[in-house]
């Protein structure tokens, strides 16, 4: 199960030679690996390439009537460890992850198969996941790439351009016989368009036509070996990837009017810059600008003939590249200085040093660069910066006045949620406790309302994180990992190491049954993935045989103190982790909080609601309710909670101003706000309503009993209110 099913998309695949393929960028490369004979794809699933994984598994039928090898791999180094079969062979092969998370997970691997080379075209395609919108720390693949001696792809964001590149991007790993970045930015993956297809093509080697083992000593990484390959990597394998830039024309250049000025960008920028050259008059729509254009759709390595051919003649060039270090702005300039070339280079003096280069960025910059040349922009950099208006600490003060916060949160009816819930109210109890979080759903919980959580160091590295520190705390350290960190990595550098080293602290593994930040992907503790047996339609029939993997894989590395405990059992889970905290048994304490991921649940349990009323079958729906009239308006249910369906509404009573609580429509009935109310004390203004679909005549008999009841009570409660006011 995934966030989304592409099974009816992954049909244009079968696309053929002329026909015009219309899709996003994401199903574009797929289609394009088809037609380049990739012989095997692997990978990781991550923003913003999460789809592509989700893509490649809803494939296999084509895959596999092509011969192509897919796995889901256990991580990121996994997937770039499965590379090394181009090393001896001639097969082509893909992965994918987010970067750069994942390819410091796999820079081991990734710097042997560098130093190794490839036979067969090797091509890593990361998604590059930098600026304001990116879930991770802000660095980029640039760095790896220069250090690794590896070339990095950064396509113009169009499926031609794309497509083209990923069939290029074959050829030049095998010409250079080094493996190559493809990096896909966010806006690549999600743009729409179209291109004229090709046939797909079977490698040529596979289960029927397999290869002949064959052993190369001199590409294994060991003395003497590694200083041969570092030679090799500038004497011969730069050199061959330079001339296939080139001869292929893989970077761009586009005219203009402007002849002693020009613009250097990398690929995945260029819509930008052509949207910014527009608005200051000095392009068209279709691209067609004044100012000479050099697109280096291969950021690296860069090509020394082309750059002096694009700036011998030109007094002022501005180079348009994200982030930081400059690490292309430097290149260019030690390229034309060797030359003797004296162009004066632009670049980070007008540009931010770091930070994506948004519209409004790239605006100002060549408003810079154009007045810097002798030209005047439409938009003056004055009148550009203007335009930005930036909120002044009276804005920002009213803002926050009249809009409440909306941090990160969990989803309605998250398992994830009581847990949190249950550690609030322990504490509260205990003392503040010292919390190492990971990558996933759980990071959220270090965000109002729960504010739980010191550290995120990696995905699976919670527990790892919280050694340095746990001999210095009042109480045990607590740790807090997903299923898919724990299968990840959480084993092997966390559980096992801790079990090694006599850890006495605390791991909770927060078990929803899926990979669910990254979409819902099925992790290896699933129970036959994607089938799922449903008896009735009450929603707590639906839950799936689950024997303890998480539990055998921790006893098998040498925990004895395991316990498993309903999420949704916030007193259960309170008692658990209280034992876990005051036991004085030592070493590792792990519990396994378990709860299925509450957005698949709904997007398996809503359809099989939505025949059984249409079939006419009695069908529950369960729904939790606020007392008005009960209510006190403190809000300590929203927050122990947060939950997003948790809301608050005008107070009926006159005499009282503060808002009442309140539960909307988007309540999934997981019971949690009531078992806070329970646990923590609150007031008793919590109901449990189950909505009947199709009722029965017992239903519908005892329905009007209830209402004569309710009735009955409520004219005697307003008799009583009315002698009371006489």
């Amino acid at each position: 199960m995934a966030e989304r099913s592409f099974s009816q998309e992954v049909l244009k695949l079968r696309a053929g030679e002329g026909d015009v393929f219309k899709g996003e960028g994401i199903l574009a490369i797929t289609k394009a690996l088809l037609q380049s004979g990739v012989s095997y794809v692997s990978g990781y699933q991550g923003a913003p390439i999460s789809a592509l994984m989700d893509v490649l598994s809803d494939s296999q039928e084509i895959l596999g009537e092509l011969g192509v090898h897919f796995e889901a791999a256990g991580s990121e180094a996994t997937a770039a460890a499965m590379l090394s079969a181009s090393i001896n062979y001639p097969l082509r092969g893909a992965v994918t992850w987010k970067s750069t998370v994942g390819t410091n997970v796999a820079s081991d691997a990734l710097s042997n198969l560098a130093s190794s080379g490839v036979t067969g075209g090797a091509l890593v395609i990361v998604g590059e996941d930098y600026g304001e919108g990116s879930s991770i720390m802000q660095e980029r693949t640039y760095a790896f790439a220069m250090k690794a001696q590896m070339w990095l792809l950064d396509p113009r964001p169009n499926l031609p351009s794309i497509v083209n590149l990923v069939e290029k991007g074959f050829e030049l790993s095998e010409a250079s016989n080094t493996p190559v970045f493809f990096m896909m930015r966010i806006r690549g993956c999600h743009v729409s368009g179209e291109f004229v297809a090709s046939d797909n093509k079977s490698p040529k080697y596979n289960k029927t036509n397999t290869v002949t083992p064959n052993r190369e000593a001199e590409k294994i990484i060991l003395p003497p070996n590694v200083y041969a390959q570092e030679q090799e990597k500038i004497s011969s394998r730069l050199p061959a990837a330079r001339q296939f830039i080139q001869e292929h024309a893989l970077n761009e250049f586009f005219p203009g009017k402007h002849q002693d000025i020009g613009i250097i960008v990398q690929g995945g920028c260029y819509n930008t810059l052509i949207r910014a050259l527009q608005r200051q008059g000095m392009s068209d729509v279709m691209g067609k600008s004044d100012i000479p254009i050099y697109v280096m759709n291969v950021a690296y390595p860069l090509v020394p003939d082309e750059l002096v051919r694009f700036c011998a003649d030109k007094k002022q060039i501005l180079v348009l590249e994200e982030g930081q270090p400059e690490y292309v702005e430097q290149g260019i300039n030690t390229v034309l200085r060797r030359q003797d070339i004296q162009t004066r280079i632009f670049g980070k003096d007008i540009m931010p040093m770091a930070g994506e280069y948004t519209g409004q960025v790239m605006l100002l910059g060549l408003a810079r660069f154009m007045e810097a040349a002798g030209l005047t922009p439409t938009l003056s950099s004055e009148r550009v910066a203007e335009m930005e208006t930036p909120l002044s600490e009276q804005d920002q003060q009213e803002l926050l006045a009249n809009v409440p916060p909306r941090p990160s949160g969990l989803c309605t009816g998250c398992p994830e949620r009581p847990l949190f819930s249950a550690v609030k109210q322990l504490q509260e109890e205990i003392g503040p406790f010292h919390i190492s979080s990971d990558i996933g759903c759980h990071s959220f919980a270090t965000l109002a309302p729960f504010n739980l959580g010191n550290t995120i160091m990696g995905y699976g590295l919670s527990l790892a994180s919280s050694s340095g520190i746990r001999h210095t705390l009042p109480h045990k350290a607590i740790s807090i990992m997903g299923d898919g960190g724990f299968w990840h990595n959480g084993l092997t550098s966390g559980v096992t190491s801790a079990v090694f080293n006599k850890h006495d602290g605390l791991l909770i593994i927060v078990n929803n049954g899926y990979a669910a930040a990254t979409g819902g992907q099925d992790i290896p503790s699933i129970v036959e993935p994607n089938k799922i047996i449903a008896t009735t339609m009450d929603t707590d029939s639906h839950n799936r045989e689950h024997p303890q993997f998480i539990e055998a894989a921790c006893r098998g590395a040498g925990v004895n103190w395991i316990r498993t405990v309903s999420t949704y059992n916030i007193e259960a889970m309170k008692d658990t982790l209280r034992e876990a905290l005051t036991t004085p048994q030592e070493g590792l304490k792990v519990v396994i909080a378990e709860g299925e991921c509450m957005l698949n649940r709904q997007r398996r349990i809503k359809p099989l609601m939505k025949r059984s009323v249409a079939e006419g079958k009695r069908t529950l729906r369960a729904r939790f309710v606020i007392d008005s009239d009960t209510c006190t308006g403190d809000h300590a249910c929203i927050r122990l909670s947060g939950c997003p369906s948790l809301t608050i509404k005008e107070n009926p009573d006159p005499l009282r101003k503060d808002p009442v609580s309140y539960v909307d429509n988007s309540c999934v009935g997981c019971g949690v706000c009531g078992e806070n109310v329970h646990t923590a004390v609150l007031c008793p203004s919590f109901s449990r309503v189950d909505l009947i679909y199709n009722p029965g005549w017992r239903d519908r008999m005892l329905g009007k009993v209830r209402q004569t009841v309710i009735g009955w009570l409520q004219t005697k409660e307003e008799n009583i209110q009315g002698v009371k006011s006489l």
